[in-house]
C-alpha cells in the first residue's frame, strides 16, 4: 500500500479491500469485538462493522491505528457515532 499514514488528519480513515478477502483499515481507534464471522471497530468516521466468514485479524497497530483482516468479507456497514446506545451495532451484528 503506497500511502503515508502520518499525513492523514485525525478522524480520517481509509479502507482498502482486495479480492473480498484482504481488508486494510486505517484510522482505527478501538476494536470492540471480533470473531470469525464479524469484527466491530470504532473509527474516526463512526463504528464500522465487518461481516463475513473465516475472518481473522492479521495485524493490528494500536499506535498507527491500522488493522489488517483476512477472510471472506461479505458486508461493510457504518453505524453513526450517535447511535451507540441501546446495543445498536451489537444487535445488528448478531442478526
Amino acid at each position: 500500500m503506497a500511502y503515508d499514514t502520518q499525513t492523514m488528519q485525525e478522524g480520517m480513515h481509509r479502507l482498502t479491500l482486495e479480492d473480498r478477502n484482504r481488508l486494510t483499515v486505517s484510522g482505527v481507534e478501538e476494536v470492540e469485538s471480533f470473531d470469525e464471522s464479524g469484527i466491530v471497530m470504532v473509527t474516526g468516521q463512526g463504528t464500522l462493522v465487518v461481516r463475513g466468514s473465516g475472518l481473522h485479524i492479521e495485524q493490528l497497530s494500536v499506535d498507527g491505528g491500522q488493522l489488517r483482516v483476512e477472510g471472506q468479507v461479505d458486508c461493510l456497514t457504518y453505524e453513526d457515532t450517535g447511535s451507540r446506545g441501546g446495543g445498536g451495532f451489537f444487535s445488528r451484528l448478531l442478526r
